[in-house]
């Protein structure tokens, strides 16, 4: 796909931070997945809020032994990009033909593995970085067509494509996948009070447990169609849960809907959900929350909880033991946060390719030690 180069970029520009939103999805969530929505089509409904992953990138200078510098939860230095342990970065970086020097940098507000869907807005942030960076503007389309097909055709990964569609495009979202391969987004048009009493309903905790995304989806994936049931009642939620948002009734009954969706994923397969966050969701049922979900594949992460206001403090206290973190909802999606430009090394880059520098070293102390710089030891004689 040809992209356009982006007016306030060039090819020089030195340094480029991305921030792309982490997602909570409502309902609909496993008929995101090709093998179903091949078939039968799929819908979800799901939003972003204001916690992210950040991208930071920029071209190495020539004055490091290495050529590649990766850091997240761990460092890695390489030459090439074939050497890159970490599968996203080094498949965007073929997929982008990219063949110079690089530092990436990615912090994050929530862990990883957590539910947020955040291997997603990571590939998302790092491909909107890359182009950035390449002096290329990547539209919200194309960020997440492209890392839907990186993640599941070139990674191969157990993952749906809701989570990619959701960090390019930010906001309250109802997403359609054909049969065919689209992929439509209608953003949820509600009245602002409207939004904030959503938002005001909901209470998410961290149940400290990590888990594999694909891991947990594989045990119900590889034999999708056999769950035809739930994912059908799944996906019929979607369509009730934008009536009640677009109605004047009471909230009530969305938190009741995230109730059943969540009985009937737990369904799909023994991993989805344990013993230990049963006990968790029927602890906050007992305190007054409505409905609720794991908001990933499930087995751990986040617990996302319906909780109408005048309960949330009951809530909180029945799950002292967990993680409550506030948000908002955010509806900007993918972006460049910064750019700014450096000394361009391009042909030194080069010319070092044809002709490998000399050696980077530390200087001998022994050796350091006896010599000194001629106009010390004329002065010296001179006092003498």
């Amino acid at each position: 796909m040809d992209v356009p180069r982006c007016g306030g970029l060039t090819p020089e520009d030195g340094m480029i931070i991305s921030r792309t939103p982490f997602r909570l999805s409502f309902f609909g969530g496993g008929t995101d997945y090709p093998g179903w929505y091949r078939k039968h089509g799929g819908a979800v409904l799901g939003a972003t809020i204001d916690k992210y992953s950040y991208i930071t990138c920029r071209y190495l200078p020539p004055f490091f032994e290495h050529r590649f510098c990766v850091m997240y939860s761990k460092t890695e230095y390489c030459q090439t990009v074939d050497e890159i342990s970490h599968p996203a970065v080094r498949e965007v970086l073929r997929f982008l033909k990219i063949d110079r020097g690089l530092e990436i940098h990615h912090d994050a507000d929530l862990p990883a593995r957590s539910g947020m869907g955040s291997s997603s807005a990571f590939t998302v942030g790092l491909l909107h970085a890359m182009y950035a960076l390449t002096g290329r503007m990547a539209g919200k389309q194309q960020l997440a067509l492209e890392s839907v097909h990186l993640e599941q055709e070139i990674l191969r990964e157990t993952v749906g494509s809701q989570d990619q569609v959701h960090a390019a495009y930010g906001g309250l979202n109802h997403v359609t996948f054909v049969p065919n391969g689209d992929i439509s987004v209608r953003p949820v048009t509600i009245a602002p009070e409207r939004m904030r009493e959503l938002n005001a309903h909901l209470m998410l905790f961290y149940t400290g447990i990590k888990r594999t995304a694909s891991n947990v989806a594989d045990t119900y994936v590889t034999e999708i169609d056999s769950r035809r049931r739930q994912l059908r009642l799944m996906k019929d939620l979607v369509d009730e849960s934008i009536s009640i948002l677009n109605s004047r009734h009471d909230l009530t009954s969305f938190g009741e809907l995230l109730h059943e969706a969540w009985q009937a994923k737990r369904s799909l397969s023994a991993t989805v959900s344990n013993p230990e966050v049963d006990e968790l969701y029927d602890c906050a049922l007992s305190a007054g929350a409505i409905g609720g979900k794991l908001t990933g594949a499930g087995g751990g992460g986040f617990m996302l909880l319906f909780v109408p206001p005048e309960r949330q403090e009951l809530v909180r206290a029945s799950l002292t033991n967990l993680i409550h973190v506030p948000f908002r909802f955010e509806f900007s999606g993918s972006q460049i946060l910064f750019a700014d430009t450096e000394q361009e090394y391009r042909k030194e880059e080069e010319a070092q390719a044809r002709q490998p520098l000399r050696r980077f070293r530390e200087l001998d102390a022994g050796l350091a030690a006896g010599f000194a710089p001629v106009g010390v030891h004329s002065l010296n004689r001179g006092i003498v």
